[in-house]
């Protein structure tokens, strides 16, 4: 697996999570990292995306405002704080590298993506 993502579980309405990308053996610095997310159901989401050097990002409408991409290359990990959560926010989430982040459109030129990490969200 190229790419791990962690830190899900459950939580209550309202809480928080920060979810983690590992790039195991993976040079995540080379590209773009987005997460996306898929509940049971229904199609992928995507949700953020950051460019490799973190000068640009990108939210979708659900995650403005609540969510925060982050990375540090150091470590070779991503990160999305997730603040604020509801009930729809419950999914599996995944990380992925794509090329450019600009809007939503990264989520179709996805090159690698691997396990998610579930967030279920309930009182």
């Amino acid at each position: 697996v190229q790419l791990q993502a962690s830190g899900g579980g459950l939580v209550q309405p309202g809480g928080s999570l920060r979810l983690s990308c590992a790039g195991n053996g993976y040079a995540l610095d080379l590209y773009t990292v987005g997460w996306f997310r898929q509940a049971p159901g229904k199609e992928r989401e995507d949700i953020s995306c950051i460019t490799f050097n973190s000068e640009s990002t990108y939210y979708s409408d659900s995650a403005k405002g609540r969510f925060t991409i982050s990375r540090d290359n150091t470590k070779n990990t991503a990160y999305l704080q997730m603040n604020d959560l509801k009930l729809e926010d419950t999914a599996v989430y995944y990380c992925a590298t794509t090329w450019r982040c600009v809007d939503s459109s990264w989520l179709q030129e996805m090159n690698t993506w691997g396990q998610g990490t579930l967030v279920t969200v309930s009182s």
